[in-house]
């Protein structure tokens, strides 16, 4: 593999879409370290969101959690924080509501207060990241003059079951249609260029590198259902003779691996036992078998197998498992619709079209066809004549009542933005930033409600982007969606391939395209809470340099056969860090049954004089449609609240 140094690699890539706006100075900040934050240049220019050369889509290197937006919070949490910023400076401003958090839900906050209250509501959002969105991030690139949109968080629009009558009206009163993306997701484009699903077996693990064709279409990483298909796999894949027979046997012979019980004791056993359990003491299968499925679960779970309980995961099971077992999937609606509601951007898009219909002058255009390739204007979201305004760059350090919180008609809110402390003001506040940090932030509330915000760790993981020049390599080798069972990236895929309004997804291998790939820090052998810690710690201390390293390795040793150089090939890479990622969903391994009303998101959602909590933490569901619904109730209690 041709070396490239960090210098060579920043010069050639580190500003892509929007890069001539840009002074050249910013680019020579970045080249001082990994975790360099151009944030540290534009503040010491006097660049913020006000300035028009202001555009984090276009940042590369380490987003997510970036460098400049969790150092006050940890401060916070360290309790070295007023020492660090000194005593608050009032802004004299005042509102009728306060949004902590910028993401979806605290964006929808919003957008449902003016909607209930009336379009005069003055309203401020703060959040701590240089974008809005939250999660739901947005990645641009340029390569050969044509503009990348990726996603660097919350994909698409999934599990429309779980949408409320509420919810999916909010999408259509944006102008979100979603039958539309059936014309405009290509569902037909990976068939069509002979992109298959395939599996990349490390060497580190399985003694060679190789790259498997699984033929199989499921983006879910399925082994082949058909039996010529698996035979076709399985005489290329470096496992073991018995792990091969213990896959046919699992896909294709209908075995009760729990036979003599009902199906309610099915249940019971496989709510309490991991899907590696149920493969190594019921399915009695060889340990490669076991290997070749522990990341399986990663994307969705945020853990490998070992801590996914088997009921859950009745969907990743072979088919013949679940054949055998005679029982519903109990994972809810996967699979049960098609995955192709997707933003090139993600859910980026409706954060997009939250914020144009919240600020005047925000975006131009009124469609959801338009929204993608609209620049926003960052200059326009925090103007003093606009009725809401949203400050980026701003972690709030206390939420706290003017007075009794029983009788308080008010409550104070200090946030710190460019290290500097400032007061402002609100008749009611919606925290919809993450659970954990709450009790931080309003010390005063009764002490169930903190350990109940607190008990829900959130899942760690990291969404890579990679700009490649052209797809070349992986068109010879087949590989359109890969699933690499021991690798540092458990994911590696095409991005999704949707052409709407003027952008257009790649049409030939020629051309410049996205790579997606998924990380999740796991530890396996310990609690899914206990990973979840251990993840976040690892990511925190991860250097980008140490992501590039094995984004360059990775693709390098999988695409190799197909002429694939990353040095050549890659250029641009965006590492989405999420250390606080998926809202906590509560695990039958691992949590207790608590009685109806009792569930630690439930105690710890309760209003609190006049703050209200909106996030999809209080849902306990990683979903968008749990953030705009838990924003819906949340602006539902401030307004009943007292005037």
């Amino acid at each position: 593999m041709t070396n490239i140094t960090r210098k060579d690699f920043l010069n050639g890539i580190a500003w892509t879409a929007g890069a001539a706006m840009l002074p050249a100075a910013v680019t020579r900040a970045l080249e001082s370290g990994p975790d360099a934050s151009a944030e540290e240049y534009f503040l010491s220019q006097g660049i913020g969101p006000s300035d028009p050369r202001y555009y984090p889509p276009a940042l590369t290197g380490m987003r997510g959690s970036h460098p400049g937006s969790f150092e006050t919070g940890h401060a916070l949490r360290d309790g070295t924080h007023w020492d660090e910023v000194g005593a608050a400076s009032e802004t004299g401003e005042h509102y009728d509501l306060i949004v902590v958090g910028g993401g979806i839900s605290g964006l929808s906050t919003a957008y449902f207060f003016r909607k209930l209250r009336g379009p005069k509501s003055k309203i401020l959002i703060l959040d701590n990241h240089d974008d809005f969105g939250g999660h739901a991030k947005r990645n641009e690139f340029t390569v050969g003059g044509k503009t990348l949109i990726g996603y660097g968080g919350t994909q698409s629009i999934e599990a429309l079951s779980l949408y409320t009558p509420e919810a999916m009206g909010l999408l259509r009163e944006l102008g979100i249609d979603i039958q539309r993306f059936e014309k405009y997701y290509d569902q037909n484009f990976r068939r069509s260029h002979g992109l298959r699903a395939s599996c990349f077996f490390d060497r580190g693990a399985f003694g060679v590198d190789k790259l498997c064709a699984q033929r199989a279409d499921s983006v879910h990483f399925g082994t082949p259902t058909d039996p010529h298909d698996l035979e076709a796999f399985l005489a290329a894949a470096p496992l073991a003779e018995q792990a091969k027979r213990d896959l046919r046997r699992l896909h294709f012979e209908k075995v009760d691996y729990l036979a003599g019980k009902s199906a309610a004791q099915k249940k019971a056993v496989l709510e309490h036992i991991s899907i590696k359990t149920f493969l190594e003491q019921h399915a009695h299968v060889h340990a490669d078998v076991v290997k070749y499925y522990q990341q399986r679960t990663h994307g969705l779970f945020g853990v490998g197998i070992d801590a996914v309980p088997a009921l859950s995961g009745l969907w990743f099971m072979p088919e013949g498992v679940k054949t055998g077992l005679a029982l519903s999937d109990e994972s809810g609606e996967m699979g049960a619709e098609p995955y192709i509601y997707h933003f090139p951007d993600g859910n980026a898009s409706i954060a997009r079209m939250l914020v144009r219909a919240l600020v005047s002058g925000a975006a131009p255009g009124s469609t959801m066809e338009d929204i993608v390739t609209a620049r926003m204007n960052y200059a326009a979201l925090d103007q003093a004549s606009s009725g809401v305004r949203i400050r980026l760059n701003s972690t709030a350090v206390r939420v706290k009542h003017v007075g009794d919180p029983a009788k308080a008609e008010a409550v104070d809110v200090v946030y710190v933005n460019a290290g500097k402390a400032h007061r402002v003001r609100g008749a009611k506040v919606v925290l919809a930033c993450w659970n954990v940090v709450i009790p931080y932030l309003c010390p005063e509330m009764p002490q169930a409600q903190r350990e109940g915000l607190a008990y829900c760790v959130k899942v760690p993981l990291v969404y890579g982007t990679v700009a490649i020049q052209n797809w070349n390599s992986l068109k010879r080798l087949g590989a359109g969606t890969v699933y690499c069972p021991a690798s540092y990236f458990s994911e590696v895929n095409m991005d999704f391939p949707v052409s709407i309004g003027s952008y257009h997804y790649t049409q030939t291998p020629d051309d410049p395209c996205l790579i997606h790939l998924v990380r999740t820090p796991c530890k396996p052998g310990l609690s899914t809470k206990e990973q979840h810690r251990a993840g976040r710690a690892e990511l925190f201390t991860t250097p980008f340099e140490t992501f590039e390293h094995h984004v360059r390795d990775q693709l390098g040793r999988m695409f190799a056969a197909g002429g694939f150089d990353p040095a050549r090939d890659i250029r641009g890479i965006t590492i989405n860090r999420w250390p606080h990622g998926y809202a906590y969903d509560y695990s039958t391994l691992w949590d207790p049954q608590w009685l109806e009303g009792q569930a630690p998101h439930l105690i710890g959602r309760k209003p609190f004089g006049r703050i209200a909590i909106a996030n999809a933490d209080s849902g306990a569901v990683a979903e968008t449609s749990s953030a705009i619904e838990q924003a819906l109730r949340a602006c539902r209690e401030v307004l009943a609240m007292p005037s």
